[in-house]
């Protein structure tokens, strides 16, 4: 015992001072805290292994000077760039160096070479995004390409779905930089054997003719063992090394050493053209085996990629509104497995061609349409480009689409990329799903059927001893399947903690002993990455696993409803464990998510890094009382609450819903600080506070008021306050409208009604115009208005939002049980009734309210489809540019705001193609949060409005938008409700104007 107690001590000892120097030395971000160590101890892996701390360094400069310090400091280094390895590569107990922040920049491009050199933490979308306006790409194109970074797919030698065509990472990077773990820095790349080019010192020289003498040394056994298949990416590339000209390209080692050679500083990649032209066939079949053995024929037809997608995910996609019309258009009938063939020669022509040719094929095959079920099959021909993308982005969210399960047990990465020859391709699949079954599980099966690589999970929950035991034995048999086939066990993912315990029995014993070889003579004290590779732990030692076997979460006393999901919490548990850390929330464009990272690039500002601190929290592994500490309101303090996880996460997580139950905690520990209580009990004090709007309004006048309240309230003294005004919203009445008129519920919720009510008084002309008879309900006890709680639930006081929302469904739900629609102004208000209120209340009145609620926008595109919506609408400008709010964009009620926009005669319609606005409710007035407020709103939404022309319409649904509109560009936003009445008064102007000027017609 004193000894252990003398190791943890001498071990702490040497942590701390390995902070204090990279503290000293580092201007980039040191952490070494509890809470930062826990969010870099995952990746996609179902590992987890807290490294001593991390280190974001600003340059590369400081990135060698930390693997310099701890180095010396006795401490291993693990690179990392996303975090997205399915097998364990980015976690190590040792120094995390997280290159993806800064470094990631494109240091040259040769446009006519077609060549480029970058950092290595350049994420592969944000490249291409670079590249394409010259005509290029890079196009090792990995489903997560939004994420993953080029030194991760170096390190990895990533395949991607185009490999048929365009190779692995490894055909495609001409050269790297890098540094030996002792400081050493060379350049990897094409060298003549005699090494008479090599420009370089006395020791990388010796380095260089040791790895080519070991090639030279070993290429009988290499050839004899290294399996023939393209996807092989297990073990160190010594394949590369032997003698089969005059000359070897050394990058091509590194390439796949996962971190555990040398640090990569550069990267120089080989570009290809850009592809222009696409025809896609989605070949169907009637059985998997018959899918399985056909692709060893369509690649005949040099397609760029056939991608399997087997009946499972075709039936997923069905019951998820965003892929459900992509399956309706490409899919026939109900086919047991498809593979979508797609091809892309420079000549649209060609293209066509081969996709006759596909057709022919499969009737050579002896697939019919109207054959039995083995044979049966045929082509749908693709040529649409929306649709080809359509089909691409659903088999690229395949993974994602199968980890959504609200089980205990999910789909578990250890065999997913094993390669088999195409001959062998359906008896291996075959047999292996007898393996699945033999162990109590079956497995999904999608992907690079072009390569013999299929990506395949079985169904496990390694919570669970027996499912543990169960993996193993899965690994052990699936991969003698993979040797009696000469195949590879490694073909797409790397090796990881996964795999590299089972390179001897792939390898053999000799090359296994080459691999430390070449490991010890790089890396001879094992700083870099140590336990990859080559001596690795058993892949099934649970002390490295995320769930340990000593892992536990407490009841927990929440306040919304988890039933969907397991565990204690009434399924909090379940629910936060749903993040697998796949990292779709890293992505920089498109969508909506995650804008708090896109504006920091900070691990605990994402939501992968919440949802960690959260698991971590609940299970005790970052001490008692975590979920309502400082340091976890610190890691949701960026957090806006956007949901636009709750749509765009695969896996669904919800941060948003989840705040809310981290804030009630905090609140119960607590206590509520004044800002919260300014925010959260607005709706109760806004009427008395339009009574008195002059003195309510003083602050924004007055900069002594505004620092007193930045100093007392946490408010910004940089924004001006929404002003409170004397006239608010007050219904005429409790109905309005023609009394034979359709009938509708208008919701006035408090910020419309206390500050912009001009935005109701045009939505309730636009309903009466058009012919509807509007309802205005009141509480029952006549009291002050009826409020959604939104602004309660942003302040943790969940009881407070559930009474006002009991008083909300009390006078709605009368109108929802016969069926009347309930139209908001407010996206943030009217969605409450969409997704919170079910989370609080199960009865029927509440679910009758949220089956009812309605944008204003969704009612009017529902009343124009169904022929009822007649507005006689006149041209108002020549333009608008329209910002989404995120919680439109998450419920799909987005789209109906363009829809109904251009309805408006002569209206040119420009979506601003932006993340959340950065003012979100309350978040953009806080002094500590004002300038994260700022950037989320210059990523995108800023600079467009800016460039917007001055006669151009700026639209924006939510008043947050609005307000952040107009305090970063000095331009108005108006709803789209004010939008349609200023046409219906153009409609009505043009009217009174030709009467007035049409003269009786003259009878002589």
């Amino acid at each position: 015992m004193a000894a252990e107690v003398a190791g943890k001590s001498l071990e702490s000892t040497r942590k701390d001072g390995l902070a204090a120097r990279l503290a000293r030395e580092i201007t980039g971000d040191v952490l070494f805290d509890g809470f930062s160590r826990g969010r870099y101890a995952t990746d996609a892996s179902f590992y987890q292994i807290v490294p001593s701390g991390v280190v974001v360094p600003r340059t590369m400069d400081e990135a060698l000077r930390a693997l310099a310090i701890a180095r010396d400091e006795g401490v291993k280094v693990t690179p990392r760039g996303g975090g997205t390895s399915q097998c364990g590569q980015t976690v190590n107990d040792g120094l995390v160096i997280d290159l993806s922040k800064h470094l990631n920049k494109v240091l040259s491009l040769d446009v006519a070479g077609r060549t480029c050199v970058v950092e290595p933490g350049i994420v592969l979308d944000d490249l291409n995004r670079q590249l394409k306006k010259h005509g290029l790409w890079f196009p090792v194109d990995v489903s997560t390409a939004s994420r993953a970074t080029i030194g991760g797919m170096a390190g990895n030698n990533s395949c991607g779905g185009r490999s048929l065509r365009y190779g692995t990472m490894r055909d495609n990077t001409l050269s790297m930089e890098a540094s030996l773990a002792d400081g050493t820095l060379c350049r990897f790349g094409e060298v003549s054997r005699d090494l008479s080019d090599l420009d370089a010192g006395a020791a990388m020289r010796a380095l260089f003719r040791d790895m080519l003498d070991l090639g030279a040394r070993e290429a009988d056994e290499i050839a004899a063992r290294f399996p023939k298949v393209q996807r092989r990416v297990g073990g160190y590339n010594l394949d590369a090394l032997v003698p089969r000209n005059a000359r070897n390209n050394m990058a091509h080692l590194l390439v796949g050493s996962e971190g555990t050679l040398a640090f990569t500083t550069k990267v120089e990649l080989k570009l290809w053209p850009v592809i222009r032209n696409k025809a896609v066939g989605v070949c169907h079949f009637g059985s998997f085996y018959e899918a399985m053995n056909a692709a060893q024929h369509l690649v005949k037809l040099k397609p760029i990629a056939v991608e399997l997608v087997d009946r499972t995910m075709i039936a997923l996609g069905r019951d998820i509104a965003m892929f459900k019309p992509i399956i309706s258009a490409a899919i026939k009938g109900d086919p047991d497995a498809v593979l979508v063939v797609e091809f892309a020669e420079e000549d649209q022509a060609d293209n066509l061609v081969r996709l006759k040719q596909l057709g022919e094929l499969m009737g050579d095959l002896g697939f019919g349409w109207n054959n039995e079920k083995r044979k049966w099959g045929g082509v749908i021909d693709i040529t649409e480009p929306a649709l080809q993308s359509a089909i691409a982005d659903f088999r690229a969210a395949g993974l994602n689409v199968m980890m959504s399960m609200k089980q205990e047990g999910k789909p578990v990465s250890f065999v997913e990329d094993c390669a088999v020859p195409l001959p062998h391709l359906a008896n291996y699949t075959a047999r292996l799903n007898e393996v699945f079954a033999k162990h109590g599980t079956s497995g999904t099966m999608y992907a690079h059927a072009s390569e013999g690589c299929l990506h395949v999970r079985p169904v496990l929950n390694l919570k669970l001893e027996k499912d543990v035991k169960a993996m193993r034995a899965i690994a052990e048999e699936a991969f003698a399947l993979v040797r009696e086939y000469k195949g590879s066990h490694s073909g797409e993912h790397g090796d990881g903690l996964v795999r590299s315990e089972f390179h001897e029995s792939m390898f053999g014993t000799r090359l296994v002993a080459d691999f430390r070889e070449v490991k010890q003579r790089f890396d001879p004290e094992g700083v870099l990455n140590p336990g990859k590779i080559v001596d690795a732990p058993r892949m099934d030692d649970r002390s490295l696993f995320r769930f340990k076997p000593d892992y536990r979460v407490g009841e927990l006393k929440t306040k919304l409803d988890w039933s969907a999901y397991p565990g204690a919490g009434g399924g909090f548990q379940g629910a936060v464990e749903m993040c697998n850390n796949n990292g779709a929330c890293r992505k920089l464009e498109g969508g909506v998510m995650c804008p708090s990272y896109r504006a920091t690039r900070n691990e605990k500002d994402v939501t992968r890094g919440r949802a960690n601190t959260l698991r971590l929290a609940i299970s005790g592994q970052l001490g008692p009382d975590a979920l309502a500490s400082d340091e976890m309101i610190e890691t949701l303090k960026l957090c806006v609450s956007c949901k636009a996880c709750r749509h765009e996460c695969p896996t669904g997580v919800d941060m948003a819903k989840m705040k809310i139950e981290v804030l009630a905690a905090r609140v119960a520990t607590h206590g509520l600080s004044l800002r919260d209580r300014l925010v959260g009990y607005l709706p109760r004090y806004a009427g008395f506070a339009s009574r008195f709007a002059a003195i309510a309004n003083l602050r924004n006048r007055s900069p002594l008021l505004r620092k007193l309240f930045e100093r007392f309230a946490g408010i910004s003294a940089r924004r001006t306050l929404p002003a409170f005004r004397s006239d608010v919203f007050m219904p005429p009445a409790e109905v309005v409208g023609p009394a034979a008129g359709r009938e509708v519920v208008l919701f006035a919720d408090t910020f419309n009604r206390i500050y912009e009510r001009e935005n109701l008084d045009a939505a309730l002309r636009v309903l009466t115009v058009g012919g509807y008879r509007v309802h205005l309900p009141r509480p029952a006890n006549g009291s002050r208005p009826l409020c959604c709680g939104r602004t309660f639930l942003s302040a943790g006081l969940v009881e407070e939002a559930s009474a006002e929302l009991h008083r909300l469904v009390a006078a709605f739900a009368p109108f929802a049980a016969r069926g009347v629609p309930i139209v908001g102004l407010e996206p943030s208000c009217l969605l409450t009734l969409r997704d919170e209120l079910a989370s609080l209340r199960k009865d029927s009145d509440a679910k009758a309210v949220g089956a009812h609620a309605l944008t204003f926008e969704e009612f009017l595109v529902r009343e124009a489809e169904a022929g009822r919506l007649q507005l006689p609408l006149g041209t108002v400008a020549d333009k608008v540019v329209v910002h989404g709010h995120c919680h439109q964009k998450s419920f799909g009620a987005f789209k109906p705001v363009e829809q109904v926009l251009r309805l408006v005669p002569g209206l040119t319609v420009q979506t601003i193609e932006s993340s959340c606005c950065g003012m979100a409710g309350a978040f953009g007035y806080g002094a500590d949060t004002y300038d994260a407020s700022i950037e989320m709103a210059e990523l995108s939404l800023l600079p467009a409005v800016r460039r917007a022309h001055p006669d151009t319409v700026v639209v924006a649904d939510g008043t947050s938008c609005r307000h952040q509109i107009h305090d970063g560009s000095k331009r108005v936003a108006l709803h789209v409700a004010r939008v349609l009445a200023m046409s219906l008064d153009r409609a009505e102007t043009n009217s009174s104007s030709t009467s007035t000027t049409t003269k009786e017609p003259s009878h002589g």
